[in-house]
């Protein structure tokens, strides 16, 4: 095993959803096709790839968290920017905090702050 690559988010309008994400992340896709709209986040990959039959209800059996060093300030600028809250931020043990929102796709984004954690 490698480590992470890729995670990916189905969405019912990935045009709508690259400037969504665009706006929510900070970056611009790297590459963008109509089947898959892939973003670079601190070495890892972000993936869109538009749904064959949109949906917002989606499964929360697997939560990628993505890292952040202001969590309170992050989730709520996602929650300005059309995300709905999921999960408030809350300590889960020492410093570390996680939260989740959900896309205006239905897709769970995690946040963590966690600052034991430094990536290779």
């Amino acid at each position: 095993m490698l480590g992470l690559r890729t995670t990916i988010y189905n969405v019912g309008d990935i045009e709508l959803a690259k400037d969504w994400y665009r706006r929510a992340f900070g970056v611009k896709p790297y590459f963008d096709q109509p089947y898959y709209v892939g973003f670079n986040i601190g070495g890892y990959e972000l993936g869109l790839q538009p749904e064959k039959s949109p949906t917002t209800i989606k499964t929360e059996s697997v939560v990628s968290y993505w890292g952040v060093e202001e969590i309170q300030q992050e989730y709520d600028r996602l929650l300005e920017l059309g995300a709905t809250a999921n999960e408030e931020p809350v300590n889960v043990g020492g410093e570390l905090m996680t939260a989740t929102v959900k896309d205006p796709w239905g897709n769970v984004i995690g946040l963590i702050y966690n600052p034991y954690f430094k990536a290779e």
